[in-house]
């Protein structure tokens, strides 16, 4: 191994910033708005839900760790609104609180496609997996305190600051055991195999070929999250 691959290390931030481009990615596709993180983030020592929305997921695998979102009724109102204005829903038949079932149930969808999209991202970059648990969401009055079931040796906490078209804010925090990866040789991420991208490519290889421009990758991309999330 070269003096140069022993030097690519991936860490705590690395994941927490592949995190955060999850949740841009999934909820820009999702709205058709812009949402952006804050270049700064926090170091914390707990996590949890807050007012007056705050969902949470599980992962465990190659490592263990916890993803809350806490969103402010009006924040979480403008991404359900939006997404649904964006299925083509009718404005006057939208849910007109953040306690209705329907908004959690938005949310909390918009969620696993985040943290879907992020496992993907940690299988084919960091060749490990990842598994999660299905998101549950809360609407709540007060704060409530969360700890990872498996106990983390050396944790890591920490909080990224998101904002919103409208300038709304929401907050993630991330709680994982303290690791690096380090590559141990070169590879290209594009050729580590995906068992759904093979699936798609034996239906397509059954329904024939076809003389259609291929897509960018990107296209693509965003076309299997609108997919998913049922656009």
């Amino acid at each position: 191994m070269s003096e140069e691959n022993k030097d690519v290390v991936y860490g705590t931030e690395d994941l927490l910033m592949s995190l955060c481009n999850s949740v841009t990615r999934v909820l820009n596709v999702a709205t058709q708005s812009k949402v952006n993180y804050s270049g700064m983030v926090q170091r914390i020592t707990k996590t949890g839900l807050k007012p007056d929305i705050g969902c949470f997921v599980l992962f465990d695998g190659g490592f263990t760790g916890l993803v809350v979102l806490n969103f402010a009724a009006d924040t979480a109102m403008e991404i359900y609104e939006r997404y649904m204005l964006h299925m083509g829903m009718p404005k006057s038949e939208l849910a007109s609180s953040h306690t209705a079932d329907e908004v959690s149930n938005i949310m909390g969808e918009l969620m696993n496609q985040i943290v879907g999209d992020f496992t993907g991202k940690v299988r084919r970059e960091l060749q490990t997996n990842i598994t999660q648990n299905q998101p549950k969401m809360l609407v709540l009055t007060k704060q409530v305190m969360l700890s990872v079931d498996t106990p983390l040796d050396r944790p890591e906490m920490r909080r990224v600051t998101f904002y919103t078209e409208k300038s709304n804010i929401f907050y993630l925090e991330l709680a994982i055991d303290r690791t690096e990866f380090i590559r141990l040789h070169d590879f290209d991420s594009s050729e580590v195999a995906d068992p759904d991208a093979l699936l798609d490519m034996e239906r397509g290889n059954q329904g024939g070929t076809s003389t259609a421009p291929s897509p960018s990758a990107e296209d693509e991309a965003n076309d299997e999250l609108l997919k998913s999330l049922g656009m």
